[in-house]
């Protein structure tokens, strides 16, 4: 056995679905070969981390079926080993073989039926170890794409407030509510962006909005609306750049905010960020 087929079937070896005949060859050559241990290493150090790249959920109902469906379908040849086929091919004991392959008259023997079941044997094993970790890969790399496309996909408030908590300048003050409720601004100067996660603010009619303003100056400057989500907390992300010294405001205003670009009520939340 060579280092190649050795490390083709390193993987087998981890994953302990190596056939009878195949473990002996390898164990042969690992024996003869302590310098080709690190194809072991690598490949452990491989199903160790597809193992821990799996979250704690169950995988899907119809992989087990799926594999299965698949094997059933594959030749399933009797085992036999190469070195066993080749003593009992008979072409050996015809008095042409002992023709020289140098030899213009020298015709390449037809494969005995049990050497080909032989190479098939070892190329269906192989097959079905590639089989099986494909199938490990696609189960990480479904649940990996459930985590990506969350990820991507995250609303521009959440976004930005993982951007803000991030940066090193990054700060935030926290006010309470007269009814329980509470409001935290995320800002950053280097970002140049803030975020509100309120929790508990009082309950507005379906004809109204919550309005953020910067103030600044004594005026207060619009910064967006956002929407009510009943008990859950909400992550708005204010429209703006905030400046230094600002105070973060929310007020109720008509669905859509303020037809007049100022506020018309008093502010439910005030939060100083200087």
């Amino acid at each position: 056995m060579d280092e190649q087929e050795f490390a083709e079937l390193s993987a087998g070896f981890v994953l302990n679905a190596l056939s009878p005949a195949d473990r002996q060859a390898f164990d042969a050559a690992r024996a003869l070969h302590p310098e080709w241990e690190h194809w072991i290493t690598a490949d452990a150090d491989t199903a160790v981390a597809l193992a821990d790249a799996v979250p704690d959920s169950l995988p899907p109902l119809t992989l087990r079926s799926t594999l299965l469906s698949r094997i059933a379908t594959m030749p399933q040849l009797p085992d036999a080993d190469a070195a066993e086929a080749a003593a009992a091919d008979p072409v050996a004991t015809r008095p042409e073989a002992s023709v020289s392959a140098d030899d213009p008259s020298f015709v390449e023997p037809a494969p005995t039926t049990s050497t080909i079941q032989a190479i098939s044997r070892r190329n269906w094993t192989r097959g079905l170890l590639t089989l099986a970790a494909s199938m490990v890969i696609l189960v990480v790399l479904g649940f990996g794409a459930v985590s990506i496309n969350q990820y991507v996909n995250r609303p521009p408030a959440v976004a930005a407030l993982a951007e803000i908590e991030a940066a090193p300048d990054s700060e935030s003050a926290t006010t309470e509510l007269d009814d329980g409720g509470t409001a935290t601004a995320h800002w950053s100067a280097s970002v140049g962006k803030a975020v509100l996660v309120s929790d508990g603010l009082p309950e507005i009619a379906d004809d109204q909005s919550y309005e953020l303003w910067f103030v600044r100056d004594g005026a207060a400057v619009s910064a967006g609306t956002f929407e009510p989500a009943g008990d859950d907390a909400v992550t708005a992300l204010l429209d703006g750049a905030m400046e230094p010294g600002d105070t973060i405001a929310v007020t109720v205003e008509p669905q859509g905010g303020s037809p007049t670009g100022e506020p018309s009520s008093e502010p439910i939340v005030t939060i100083p960020t200087a």
